[in-house]
């Protein structure tokens, strides 16, 4: 009897050894695909399954943890860059225009990462990217006749 017990816990030894033995070749082999795309000029969480895509407001750090640096997110419409430990677009960010710090001023919006007077643009009239049509011109946010 003693001898069966004994055998039977070796074979649950035996394959919990062996599960673990996998998980920890499955881990290695994602840290080798991660870093190879690393050094391939991609992005490093990109490869990964386990780690979601970076999108705008994730937390970073400039000098040690940078994972948005000039990140293309939603289809090349944000371009993320770390500011102030957070990832911004600095396409449209009012506070991060372009480059991380460069605020807008009062009356402008951040369009396509410059900062743009809305209310007088008219390719850009009260809103980013709203034209006006070629004989009109853009008044206080509005298209209308000169």
């Amino acid at each position: 009897m003693a001898a069966a017990s004994l055998s039977s816990r070796r074979l649950a030894v035996s394959i919990l050894l062996m599960a673990i033995s996998s998980i920890a070749y499955a881990t290695q082999d994602e840290y080798a695909s991660m870093m190879s795309s690393h050094f391939m000029g991609l992005h490093p969480r990109a490869g990964s399954r386990l780690l979601a895509a970076v999108k705008k407001g994730d937390r970073c750090d400039p000098v040690t943890n940078n994972i948005c640096q000039g990140v293309q997110a939603k289809d090349g419409r944000q371009l993320l860059h770390c500011c102030k430990k957070h990832c911004r677009n600095v396409l449209s960010d009012r506070n991060n225009c372009g480059v991380c710090g460069h605020k807008c001023g009062f009356g402008h919006l951040c369009c396509s990462g410059k900062c743009t007077a809305v209310a007088y643009d008219v390719n850009n009239c009260g809103k980013c990217g709203t034209a006006c049509q070629a004989e009109l011109r853009c008044e206080y946010g509005s298209c209308g006749y000169a």
